[in-house]
């Protein structure tokens, strides 16, 4: 299974906010549309991602406020990227090892879309759903063999 069949399920529906914007217009946006990142683009680019972890940073950095603050001083300036053919189980890998929840999918240049990790996790149990489903169908239909015949 690669990221493409995550996209294809999932739609194309991308969140995204200029690095300039202020933290708390990003966290409205968050709010209201109930996600968890925001992909953050500038010119056409990927520049970064915003998610609930830097955002929890800098509020606590902040005294409890997001004050003034810009969507460039929190943001993951270097975030983890897949293509649409990574394979599921290296992404897994990837996002285990940065402890990241959220990965920008990206066609060289180009945004595909963004995964999390619990997109990718209902992948993976979805898709063994679906393998004992059959695996429990073939053994019902398993053909039964005529009782052998005797020796004479």
């Amino acid at each position: 299974m690669k990221v493409s069949d995550i996209l294809r399920v999932k739609g194309g529906t991308l969140y995204t906010v200029s690095p300039s914007e202020a933290l708390a217009t990003g966290l409205k946006t968050m709010s209201e549309r109930d996600i968890g990142s925001l992909v953050v683009m500038d010119h056409g680019e990927l520049t970064g991602m915003l998610t609930f972890r830097e955002v929890i940073q800098a509020i606590v950095r902040n005294g409890g406020s997001v004050g003034t603050t810009t969507i460039r001083a929190v943001m993951d300036d270097h975030p983890l990227t897949c293509t649409p053919e990574t394979e599921i189980d290296e992404v897994r890998r990837m996002m285990l090892e940065r402890h990241a929840r959220y990965m920008p999918v990206m066609d060289q240049r180009t945004l595909m879309g963004v995964i999390s990790f619990y997109d990718v996790a209902k992948a993976v149990v979805d898709s063994q759903d679906f393998e004992n489903r059959m695996l429990k169908a073939y053994i019902r239909d398993w053909p039964v063999d005529e009782a052998p015949a005797q020796p004479s």
